[in-house]
């Protein structure tokens, strides 16, 4: 039986350091997006990728536990995303003759 402490890790080079669930590229942001933004139900989100229950909410903990961190790396993640819409144009937008800039 794992601990919680088990269930979440942080390596270099696997989701770039993120804190995720063990032996998976599942950042503990993803969870936490899902669940607390998306409204996805723990229950839910194991099945939806093959958790483990304790997974789901080891990784729930985690985050109320860092919650800043994890609140600042989603922003980033969001303002990084914006920023990408914003200076790359949309293939098919060009296609189709009509500016995402309005």
């Amino acid at each position: 039986m794992k601990t919680l402490d088990e269930r979440i890790t942080s390596r270099t080079g696997v989701l770039g350091g993120k804190p995720c669930i063990s032996g998976r590229r599942i950042a503990v942001e993803h969870i936490v997006i899902w669940h607390e933004r998306l409204g996805d139900s723990a229950d839910k989100i194991a099945s939806d990728y093959d958790l483990e229950l304790a997974d789901v909410y080891a990784a729930l903990a985690y985050y109320f536990a860092h919650r800043e961190e994890i609140d600042r790396s989603i922003r980033e993640g969001e303002d990084f995303t914006r920023r990408l819409r914003e200076e790359t144009p949309s293939l098919l937008e060009e296609k189709l003759g009509r500016s995402t800039k309005s």
